[in-house]
């Protein structure tokens, strides 16, 4: 006999009360406590707050939904049925999804775009992008040496590392990237800013590692539309982050 949900959960457990609507406000209260999900539920209600006044024309409305039916493949209204039960979700909470989204997308540009330009140039420094590789010991004075074998011509850097490094270093020969400046050691971040392409640098001492590395290319980043709706979001986030600090602060009892 095939068992079904309904007969390995005890009716009375909170989550067939919560399915039945038999459970109390503060019982779910408790619930969004005890796993961590009332942050969220916080946050949500700070976006309701600052979209709040936000009225769309309906040339948007349209564009909204025209968009969200190009991006799910739904061209019929047997479509949009098939698609709102396969994700759970009824047509009002659906319309209320669409509408949302497009007066957050409305808010973050009327409150952010003018701040891109300046906020991209904080940015720029670890938005860049570099590839370069790496050779790291433990020894000062063998990175010293090693350095200057390379500096002189004696060695080869990608021969050195197959010598002296294992593991990853030996699959990809040192080389690490491109990826964003933000993402190696301040430290290595800010050599690599100071290299050409080409360039070795003398040894860095991070953490027990003493490391030699050469930049391999460097990637300015450009202010395209993409990075700047990234720094849009970016700016959004950090003031929704502000203000839902400030809200718990202020309003806790």
């Amino acid at each position: 006999m095939t068992e079904t949900i309904k007969d390995t959960i005890d009716l009375n457990s909170p989550l067939a009360r919560l399915c039945q609507n038999r459970i109390s406000g503060e019982e779910v209260v408790g619930l969004l406590q005890k796993y961590g999900i009332i942050s969220q539920l916080q946050r949500e209600l700070i976006v309701d707050n600052v979209i709040k006044s936000i009225e769309l024309t309906a040339e948007e409305v349209l564009g909204g939904y025209k968009a969200f039916y190009q991006q799910h493949q739904i061209n019929s209204d047997e479509d949009r049925a098939d698609w709102l039960e396969c994700n759970h979700v009824t047509l009002p909470q659906f319309e209320h999804f669409v509408l949302r989204t497009l007066k957050l997308d409305r808010f973050k540009r009327e409150t952010f775009a003018s701040k891109v330009d300046s906020y991209f140039l904080e940015r720029k420094n670890q938005l860049d992008r570099a590839s370069y590789t790496v050779l790291g010991v433990k020894s000062f004075h063998l990175a010293q040496e090693l350095f200057l074998q390379v500096q002189d011509g004696e060695a080869d850097l990608s021969d050195l590392i197959k010598q002296y490094s294992g593991g990853e270093a030996d699959e990809t020969n040192g080389l690490r990237g491109p990826h964003e400046l933000s993402i190696p050691h301040p430290i290595l971040a800010t050599q690599l800013r100071s290299l050409k392409p080409g360039q070795l640098a003398p040894p860095l001492q991070i953490a027990k590692w003493f490391i030699v590395v050469r930049l391999e290319k460097y990637f300015p980043v450009q202010l395209d539309e993409k990075t700047r709706m990234r720094l849009i979001d970016e700016l959004y986030e950090s003031m929704i982050h502000r203000q839902l600090h400030q809200s718990i602060e202020e309003l806790k009892i």
